[in-house]
């Protein structure tokens, strides 16, 4: 008997030294929870591997130097397709894994479409940084929608005003035939707002050309453009129908030099190995191409150096790639914000991470240290201004890379903000929100 009570107290004793000496027992780990709505597979696969692989090599880059103030980075991918009913179930598989989703990253207009009216319900944040739902930037109408930096209607008033420096001057647009061919979807019907705006105010013709997902047929599309002789196309593409778009108008006769995209229309698998792509432009909201960025190069030397790259190296510092790493950083740099008042070195909650996107303040030091200063331009967030100023720049393909083209384009407020909170008075209207006042701000 004495001696199974001394093994039955050797082996508690046993038990409490391993509990008492492994922290995970009593301290919980500190992980902020990122979940990642991809598309590596199907038609627009070209354009969301390296979005993806941008931002899971931000995440990692983060945790190389300690994480966020501590608190170490995860993330888990869900496969959408680009399909935004699969994005609703990602949404609904991941939102309370890891002790709760911190924020959604839709990489999908649809998606965003979807997912607007589910994150208030759910309390968790929805960044669209560039896309998604354009009049979201109206923070009193939408708490949890989050457009930092650009949006669709931004794109295509930056978009608009290099087709004006190319004529000449927004007054040499006057009597100019214009063609939109646009993705049939809620990301590509987005541009149609600002540039019928713009029609109006300067006077050019616009014609809005369709083509339907995943925009492999475009032969009709095409016979109305060589019968017309627009003097520019706008497209508005995504995947394969970019590529497809370029190489009909090789094969129509229209001149690349006379087609200008959007920044989901104006990576380097969109144009490359395509000779009738040579003098193709893209206007891209920040950033663009990167590749000799101070962040770039870290990526290479941290990360793809020892086996730690999450794609071919040679796609470090593509514009979509960019578009990934900066997205992903400001995920991170809302939930660092949040730290600054609930808690340095801390886990948030996504309602602490919403302040913090919120509150963002990024000077042009912050983007130096981030190693983004030549791709980016300072921003900041307000509680009623959720997007900020946005900024882009033209690049002209040049058979081998994309070439500047244009010095830094400023959206014009003075046409978005009337469009933003006119359709932001009829969400909140139609869906009966309630207009956040001064004190909800400060909570």
């Amino acid at each position: 008997m004495k001696i199974r009570s001394f093994i039955r107290s050797a082996a508690l004793a046993t038990v409490m030294s391993t509990v008492l000496t492994t922290p995970s027992a009593f301290a919980q780990a500190k992980e902020q929870f990122f979940p990642l709505l991809t598309f590596r597979t199907g038609a627009y696969s070209p354009s969301g591997t390296p979005w993806a692989n941008g931002f899971v090599d931000y995440f990692k880059l983060v945790n190389e130097k300690g994480g966020i103030n501590g608190v170490k980075v995860i993330w888990e991918e869900c496969e959408t397709g680009y399909a935004t009913d699969r994005g609703v179930e990602c949404y609904e598989r991941l939102k309370g894994k890891h002790g709760g989703a911190t924020v959604f990253q839709t990489m999908s207009t649809g998606i965003t479409f979807a997912l607007t009216d589910k994150g208030p319900l759910d309390g968790i944040p929805i960044l669209t940084p560039g896309y998604g739902l354009s009049e979201s930037a109206d923070g009193t109408v939408f708490k949890w929608s989050f457009p930092i930096a650009g949006s669709h209607w931004a794109s295509a008033d930056t978009q608009l005003q290099y087709v004006a420096k190319r004529a000449g001057g927004l007054d040499k647009l006057k009597g100019k035939k214009i063609t939109l061919l646009y993705h049939d979807s809620p990301y590509g019907k987005e541009a149609i707002a600002v540039l019928a705006k713009r029609a109006e105010m300067h006077g050019f013709e616009l014609t809005m050309i369709p083509i339907p997902h995943p925009g492999v047929e475009q032969k009709s599309a095409w016979l109305r453009i060589r019968q017309t002789r627009p003097d520019f196309v706008l497209l508005w593409g995504w995947g394969i129908m970019n590529s497809t778009a370029l190489k009909e108008a090789q094969a129509t006769g229209y001149p690349a030099t006379k087609m200008i995209g959007v920044w989901p229309s104006g990576s380097e698998s969109d144009v490359k190995g395509i000779d009738g792509a040579t003098g193709y432009s893209a206007v891209l909201i920040q950033p663009g191409p990167g590749a000799n960025s101070k962040i770039a190069k870290e990526v290479l030397s941290t990360l793809h150096a020892n086996g730690k790259g999450s794609g071919p190296k040679e796609e470090v510092g593509e514009a979509l790639y960019m578009r990934g790493l900066m997205n992903a950083m400001f995920a991170v740099e809302g939930v660092r914000k949040a730290q600054e008042r609930f808690g340095t070195g801390k886990v948030m909650t996504a309602a602490q991470a919403r302040w913090g996107y919120e509150n963002l303040d990024f000077d042009q030091k912050k983007i130096e240290a981030a190693g983004l200063k030549d791709v980016m331009r300072p921003f900041a967030t307000t509680c009623t201004d959720h997007m900020g100023p946005s900024f882009a720049r033209a690049y002209k393909w040049d058979g081998k890379e994309w070439k500047l083209d244009s010095d830094w384009l400023e959206a014009d407020r003075s046409i978005l903000q009337p469009m933003v909170m006119a359709a932001a008075s009829k969400y909140a209207a139609d869906k009966k929100v309630e207009i956040r006042g001064a004190d909800d701000c400060k909570s």
